[in-house]
């Protein structure tokens, strides 16, 4: 749970975080989760370089999977219409055998 909090406030940081959604095996019944996965949907202004260097980390796949054990995956606000914003969040509740698992949006 600490490194959950600890990836929200990074992302907090920036001062663009629209949308913090947890999924995978952490909104699952699995007692310890092996991971964190999260989607950020960032303000459509939100530009790396104007964000703390902290937070960069966030922003790459690989560095942020290396540093927190966590997937992050991220969008700009605006970026894909709704229909095809709702697809994309529909994409991570959606297992590889079709059946929907939870996801959760976190203030």
């Amino acid at each position: 749970m600490a490194n959950l909090q600890h990836l929200h406030e990074l992302a907090a940081r920036t001062k663009c975080l629209v949308n913090f959604y947890v999924f995978g095996s952490f909104v699952s019944r699995v007692a310890e989760p092996r991971d964190v996965d999260v989607v950020l949907v960032m303000a459509a202004g939100f530009k790396l370089e104007g964000i703390p260097r902290a937070s960069r980390t966030l922003f790459s796949h690989a560095a942020a999977q290396a540093r927190y054990g966590a997937s992050v995956f991220w969008i700009r606000e605006g970026m894909l219409p709704p229909a095809k914003s709702r697809e994309f969040l529909i994409g991570f509740q959606t297992r590889r055998d079709g059946t929907l698992r939870g996801i959760l949006e976190i203030a």
